[in-house]
């Protein structure tokens, strides 16, 4: 259906991210002040893959769904998944075997249940157990372990067993070449099934009970949860045709601010009459709203705000608790991401636990019959960051002639700057960047859980600097926070 005109002088105007930082993996907050000395943009600059899409040129539709899971050390699956899908259109199969869908959608569930957990109990956690104002040096995993151990355990566990679903299925328990265009590569073995199925009911345990310590930590400073980092943003997510969320496949829905229909069964292949993705600095935004307030968020709490329903009865309870404050609108604070989150991973365990007593996952009938190949395809799928796509085009001997990423953490990147807006609002005195500030900040764009760099988010740090320019250019304060997660002044001379 096309899109549904809103009143776009009632959005929110979000700014343009300027350029990169110079290093991968990290991230630079600028305020800008007008000539009075008031705060009058935002912005979180992010430094990506560079020229992953130009790597992938001339490779074969064969190899494309193992290369790009190199692109994410935290969420591989989703990417190898998204490449696949595309390639089974690509090499002509429409349809999988029941056994080769199930398999793959146990394989995206497991990395939902272990992404979550990594962003929740490894990065998450410290800031929502020992306080958003604790010394940042004394808030890191080792130090909930110290304090929170069993709750540090459980962390450690529900990653652990998100790895071992991957592991059964690839052979991996970060990555494997699991998937290929038409099916699967391999059967699972019964032994593996039995063994997960043993162990899933636990961690659907935990995880309800994260959703109540959550749950309390809120009551001690509502307005604290509720409002830090809240830009409201327009919502994208995928839902299956019941309205569900569908975390391998379904079409396009969007959803206003106040929670208003834009558009619907909208086809991963027809992305483009909905999507506009600028080459520029701007990020992706909403082709009928525009570049200024046609921004959006993806995600775990867009994905429970856009759809109707969870189809797993335990995480559908929650989800409705959780927004049930709103009164049925969106809500928009970025620390209801943890929340959401949460949700997420309980229904991830409820599907796999579904999965494990469906006979059909034994099956060996792990390849489709092929049908007539096409020149051009789309893979999309919910990864734990929120919704990815992947375009392709090949040539006649099926080799990538281009493609396309459009990747969660660029869906994300102008509703991330509309937190930080929010939160520099709240913590910036116009004359200096503080830790406080500085800290503040980190706690929202974790909310986010973008992907900086790999190796910081196993560290439990970000390396990140916020700087504070004048009406003039010129940067009169700045702090940097490195790896080791020590302060430093980063004005330049």
């Amino acid at each position: 259906m096309p899109p549904i005109p809103v009143d776009a002088a009632a959005r929110p105007v979000c700014p343009v991210p300027a350029p990169a930082p110079e290093r991968e993996g990290q991230g630079r907050v600028t305020i800008r002040l007008d000539a009075r000395g008031q705060m009058q943009q935002v912005q979180l600059q992010l430094l990506e893959h560079c020229g992953v899409e130009t790597f992938l040129e001339g490779r074969a539709i064969a190899d494309i769904p193992e290369a790009v899971q190199r692109l994410c050390g935290l969420c591989p699956v989703s990417h190898h998944l998204a490449a696949v899908k595309a390639m089974d259109r690509i090499a002509g199969y429409d349809r999988l075997t029941p056994t080769a869908e199930k398999l793959r959608r146990l394989m995206q569930y497991g990395q939902i249940v272990q992404s979550h957990a990594v962003q929740l109990y490894h990065l998450a956690e410290p800031d929502l157990l020992l306080g958003f104002d604790s010394e940042p040096a004394r808030r890191g995993l080792v130090d909930v372990a110290r304090a929170f151990p069993q709750l540090a355990t459980e962390g450690v566990l529900m990653r652990r067993f998100g790895q071992e679903v991957v592991r059964a299925i690839t052979g991996g328990r970060l990555r494997g070449a699991g998937a290929v265009p038409g099916g699967m590569r391999r059967r699972l073995a019964r032994e593996a099934r039995d063994q997960l199925r043993a162990d899933v009911d636990q961690v659907i345990d935990w995880a309800v009970g994260a959703l109540r310590v959550l749950e309390r930590l809120h009551g001690t400073n509502p307005a604290f949860y509720d409002h830090l980092g809240a830009g409201d943003g327009n919502l994208l997510a995928l839902v299956g045709p019941s309205g569900a969320v569908d975390f391998y496949d379904g079409q396009l829905r969007a959803r206003d601010a106040r929670g208003g229909a834009l558009f619907d069964a909208i086809p991963a292949a027809a992305y483009r009459g909905v999507l506009a993705e600028p080459s520029g600095p701007g990020g992706p935004h909403l082709r009928a709203l525009g570049p200024e307030t046609g921004w959006y968020r993806v995600g775990p709490l867009a994905r429970l705000q856009v759809c109707d329903l969870l189809t797993s009865e335990m995480a559908e309870t929650e989800r409705q608790r959780l927004l049930a404050p709103a009164d049925g609108k969106p809500l928009h604070g970025s620390v209801f991401h943890h929340g959401a989150r949460l949700v997420e991973l309980l229904h991830a365990a409820e599907l796999i636990r579904d999965l494990l007593d469906d006979p059909d996952l034994l099956g060996a009938d792990l390849m489709a019959d092929r049908g007539a190949p096409q020149r051009e395809a789309v893979g999309v799928i919910e990864a734990p960051r929120g919704t990815l796509l992947q375009c392709y085009e090949v040539d006649e001997a099926e080799r990538v002639r281009r493609c396309t990423l459009l990747l969660s953490t660029r869906n994300n990147s102008r509703a991330m700057n509309a937190a930080l807006q929010g939160v520099a609002a709240q913590y910036c005195d116009g004359r200096s960047v503080t830790e406080d500030l500085l800290a503040h900040i980190e706690v929202a764009i974790r909310a986010f859980d973008p992907c900086l760099s790999c190796a910081a988010h196993a560290l439990g740090q970000m390396p990140l600097s916020v700087e504070l320019i004048d009406a003039a250019g010129a940067v009169v304060s700045g702090l940097r926070r490195g790896a080791d997660g020590g302060v430093s002044c980063c004005v330049r001379s």
